[in-house]
């Protein structure tokens, strides 16, 4: 019996076989084909694809077939992720079946690990124990086919070159992985399948969506082509706001553990520099107030109304200016308002690099004109991705259809342009035979000691570079040493010079009193003036007068402390304190107050007799030559000492006095300097 079944059950399946390749010769097609009527979403493309029953994931229907030619490029093998098989089950696989072969080799393909089925159709009510094919072709046959039955969605099957072993199935989600980081190969054709997805791009979505279905939700991949999936498994939110987003409505969700976070590259916001449009809508309201809805109102950014065309205008547009050429991956489109409820519906979108010479977008495909699905309302937001990306300075968005009036808010996403410069091919230079010549030229003269290596010039100039600075910084380093002794070494001589008269009695490291010898010095003194009677009476000098001037009969006149009569050429310094530059200028003193200047000393009664010295304190020095000290000159218009006052009237008199003012000659004293 059992050999009997086997038998019976691998002549139906070359009968099946036989079926399959009888339906019609494979054509030439590289991405295959489908034939029959029970066949449902497929998606069908050189790379990867999609493939489905009729009415999956519902109960497929009775009497169907249907036959899916797969082919991937030379030089590949098929690898097929089933993501779901239920089929009725029946004896011999009488009622559903499902059969995989590769007709040039005229072999089929083992469907199920089970012992009692090693080969052949397939029929049962589970998936398959390897959820991975790998075949060693590059083309292969799947034959589905279906009689009176009851129960089961069908088939769900996808596939991909031998090039992406990372190949899932459209059916997966995040809840399948455990791993925090997450890089899977998603087939063309999940975007129509069956499965729910919660949250947006800029959130992330619920570890509970579909993966491949929210990749391209996201923006990351193009349904038509599929591709590399890179994800992150992060902490949980407590909301997923939906959205609409490549043709795809998302669902509003609640927490979850895990969120999925996918990885895309050039996705910033791009700032526009200039809104332009074929015409703009110049509205006046029920009260005579103008609105202008001006294309400059088109930026998304911007609150308040949007750019609008001019009723009855055909073939309208909005035109953005970048400013320069810019990666764009994206647009983000909105409607109006709330309050008036204008949106587009679909558009197109082309792009120039210089502003006149427009390319429309195809997408991936390339045959005609993509037209994007834009928003179905006035407030929310939809984006669409460009897979692959736009190159382009200028972007013009053309509405094909809208609600109640073209009204656009729109903005663009991507990156800067990249300027990577192609490395230049290794050409190797041929050595061509050359005259020597008698004479070497003057530009390429030798230096003695100094071999040129062409290979070794870069460095060598380096090393120059580095020794020549070091020289340099070297020289301004001693040259400010050299600076800043010499400024030192004149303000110490500086201090040891005599100041306003009187010698600096500190002690100095370049000089000092003991090293100025003052050979027979010699006492100036000025010219003298009557001694006033009554010093309250006198008039002071305008300016102060040195107590003494030490000269030698060799050296040069010191600095006086007098000022200069104008018909000398003086000119005041334009200081605003005399402290500002010190030893640079002669100062001077300034008048004093009109008081008398020299304060009357107080002295007790002398003996009669007694008379003091008119020298002063110099009489009391042994070997001091005799000085004279003179009294301020009397004020212009009061009468000299010993003379009468106008009216006849005599000057008063001490005569209570023990000594006369004329035995006293220098009733103030000046101190000689020390």
């Amino acid at each position: 019996m059992r050999a009997g079944g086997g038998t019976a059950r691998g002549a139906l399946a070359l009968a099946l076989l036989r079926r399959c390749l009888l339906l019609g010769p494979l054509g030439p097609r590289p991405a295959g084909g489908q034939e029959g009527d029970g066949c449902g979403h497929t998606l069908l493309t050189p790379q990867s694809g999609t493939l489905s029953s009729r009415n999956y994931p519902g109960t497929y229907p009775n009497h169907t077939t249907c036959r899916w030619r797969l082919r991937t490029p030379p030089g590949t093998s098929l690898l097929l992720a089933f993501g779901d098989v239920d089929l009725e089950p029946s004896e011999r696989c009488a009622r559903s079946s499902l059969l995989l072969a590769d007709p040039q080799a005229g072999t089929t393909y083992v469907v199920s690990t089970a012992p009692s089925l090693l080969a052949g159709p397939y029929c049962r009510n589970a998936g398959p124990a390897a959820p991975l094919l790998v075949t060693n072709s590059s083309t292969v046959t799947v034959l589905f086919n279906s009689t009176s039955h009851r129960s089961g969605r069908g088939l769900l099957l996808s596939y991909a070159t031998s090039q992406h072993p990372d190949l899932v199935s459209c059916l997966v989600r995040g809840t399948h992985y455990t791993q925090e980081y997450v890089s899977v190969y998603c087939p063309a054709g999940c975007k129509d399948i069956d499965g729910d997805i919660w949250g947006n791009p800029s959130q992330g979505y619920r570890d509970t969506s579909v993966l491949c279905k929210a990749a391209v939700h996201a923006g990351v991949i193009a349904d038509e082509l599929g591709g590399q999936v890179t994800l992150s498994r992060e902490k949980g939110i407590t909301l997923y706001e939906s959205a609409f987003a490549n043709g795809l409505h998302s669902k509003r969700g609640s927490l979850s553990e895990k969120r999925l976070v996918f990885h895309k590259a050039c996705g910033d916001a791009l700032e526009v520099a200039a809104f332009n449009a074929s015409s703009w809508w110049h509205e006046v309201d029920t009260l005579g107030q103008d609105r202008a809805w001006a294309a400059s109102w088109a930026a998304l950014g911007t609150a308040g109304h949007s750019w609008a065309a001019e009723p009855g205008s055909e073939a309208a547009w909005l035109e953005l200016d970048l400013g320069t050429r810019r990666n764009v991956t994206g647009i983000i489109t909105r409607g109006s308002s709330e309050q008036y409820d204008y949106y587009v519906t679909s558009y197109r979108v082309s792009s120039s690099r210089d502003g006149k010479n427009w390319r429309p977008y195809r997408g991936s495909g390339g045959q005609e004109d993509k037209v994007f699905e834009g928003n179905v309302d006035s407030h929310g937001e939809v984006f669409n991705a460009f897979i692959p990306h736009i190159v382009a300075r200028y972007v013009r968005i053309t509405p094909r259809s809208w609600h109640q009036r073209v009204a656009l808010k729109v903005a663009l996403v991507g990156c800067q342009l990249a300027r990577v410069r192609a490395p230049r091919p290794y050409v190797p230079s041929i050595p061509k035979e050359v005259p020597v010549p008698t004479s070497r030229p003057a530009s390429r003269t030798p230096i003695p000691g100094i071999a040129l290596d062409p290979e070794k010039a870069g460095s060598t100039l380096l090393v120059m570079l580095l020794i020549g600075g070091f020289v340099l910084l070297c020289s301004s380093l001693l040259l400010l040493a050299f600076l800043c002794r010499r400024k030192r070494k004149s303000a110490a001589e500086l201090n040891c010079g005599i100041t306003k008269g009187y010698p600096q009695l500190e002690s100095s490291q370049v000089c000092s009193l003991q090293s100025l010898p003052l050979p027979s010095p010699t006492l100036a003194s000025f010219p003298t003036a009557p001694v006033p009677g009554d010093l309250s009476r006198t008039h002071s000098p305008e300016y102060a007068e040195p107590d003494l001037v030490q000269l030698s009969p060799g050296s040069p006149a010191g600095p006086s402390t007098f000022k200069p009569l104008p018909d000398e050429g003086y000119a005041l310094p334009l200081v605003v304190s005399h402290y500002d530059v010190p030893g640079k200028h002669h100062e001077y003193a300034e008048p004093l107050p009109p008081e008398p200047e020299y304060a009357t000393p107080f002295s007790e009664a002398e003996p009669s007799g007694a008379h003091r010295s008119p020298r002063g304190i110099a009489a009391g020095l042994p070997g001091s030559p005799p000085r004279r000290y003179h009294a301020p000159a009397p004020r212009p218009g009061e009468p000299a000492e010993g003379t009468d006052r106008p009216g006849g009237e005599a000057a008063p008199s001490t005569g209570g006095s023990r000594f006369e003012r004329r035995d006293c000659p220098l009733a103030h004293v000046y101190h000689e300097a020390l």
